[in-house]
Formats: C-alpha cells, structure tokens, sequence
C-alpha cells in the first residue's frame, strides 16, 4: 500500500507535467498564430489607403458664356459671348483602406485568407499647373469668371469619373489588389492566398 501512493503521486505529477507542457504549447501556438496574424495587419495598415491603380488623362472641354444686359425695358439683350477652350491634365486613384482587412492563418497548409473591402476611388486631382485656358473669339467686352473654369473642371472630371467606373476601372483595380496582395503575401513565406472581396 505504501508503494503504491509514491507510484500514484508519481503518475499524477508526470500527467501534470505532460498537461502542462501541452498548455502551455497551445498558448505559445495561439500566441504565435496571432502574432503572426498581427504581424500582417501592422505591415498593411502601414500602408493605410493602398492604390492599386492610377488612370491619367486629358481633356478638353468647350466653355460658352453669354452675357447679357437690361436696357430700356428690353429684357436679355446680349453685348458679348466668350467662348473658352480650357485644357486640363488630371489622374484618379483607386484601391482599397488596408485598415478594414481582415486576416486568417492555417499554420497546416501555410495559407493566408485574407478578406478586403471592394477598391474604392481614393483621389481624382487636377494638375492646375498644366491648366491652360484660351479665348477663342477674343471679346474685349466678356468678363469670364475663373471660378466658372473651375466649375467647369469640376462637372467634367465628375462625368469623366463615374465614365471610367462603368468602363470597369474599380474592377481592374480589384485585379490588381489581388495581385499585389497575392505576392506581398508571398513574400512572408505563405504557400497559398486566398483572396476574397467585400462590399
């Protein structure tokens, strides 16, 4: 009986190492997969709005004002008409906020899942230094507002944006996410990436 309770707290002690060594893995394992998982989301925030795509362009447009007094109870008569050739130079970004990604890690098949907000237009800016205005009829009498070639700027590149937009730029930009994500990842010593977009 005496040898038996020595066998007894023996055992029990080598099931507590065992347990203990077995939790105390789990721990290191679920820490180590979230640190790597954080690891990851640090490396993407850094990167905070990352542009997938940039689109440059060029355009045209034709501006008319006419300009128009009352005199004598005549209503509306017109003493001069500008016409301005304005010439403009701008870009549009679009990809996607890395903050809003959300990360998973299967340690046994090394893959990365990772699920991203749908690209997204981040900036369309107007080189103002490459903006050219030019009078076609030269009326000494026209007074042009400036603030009317900005409007002007401003209502094309609007049409310009949401043309680019059904002609799929946001989906070339999805593309391109995936791509550059793909091999980012890969790039860390992932064997697979899934890549999966969300509105």
């Amino acid at each position: 009986m005496k040898k038996i309770i020595p066998i007894l707290t023996i055992l029990g002690i080598v099931i507590l190492i065992l347990f203990g060594i077995n939790f105390v893995s789990n721990i290191e394992f679920n820490s180590n997969k979230t640190s790597k998982v954080s690891l990851i989301q640090d490396q993407l925030i850094e990167l905070s709005e990352w542009t997938s795509l940039r689109y440059e362009y060029h355009n045209v447009i034709v501006s008319r004002l006419e300009q128009s007094i009352n005199v004598f109870g005549i209503a509306d008569l017109n003493y001069a008409e500008t016409i301005k050739l304005i010439e403009y130079s701008a870009y549009i970004k679009a990809g996607v906020d890395m903050s809003q990604v959300e990360i998973t890690i299967d340690e046994e098949t090394k893959t990365v899942t990772l699920v991203v907000p749908k690209s997204k237009i981040l900036d369309h800016v107007v080189e103002t230094e490459k903006t050219q205005v030019e009078d076609l009829l030269g009326n000494i009498f026209s007074d042009y507002p400036t603030q009317l070639v900005f409007d002007e700027i401003n209502k094309n590149k609007q049409e310009v944006e949401e043309k680019k937009i059904q002609d799929g730029l946001l989906i070339e930009a999805d593309n391109r996410m995936k791509e550059l994500l793909t091999s980012f990842i890969k790039s860390m010593g992932y064997e697979e990436v899934n890549i999966e977009f969300k509105d």
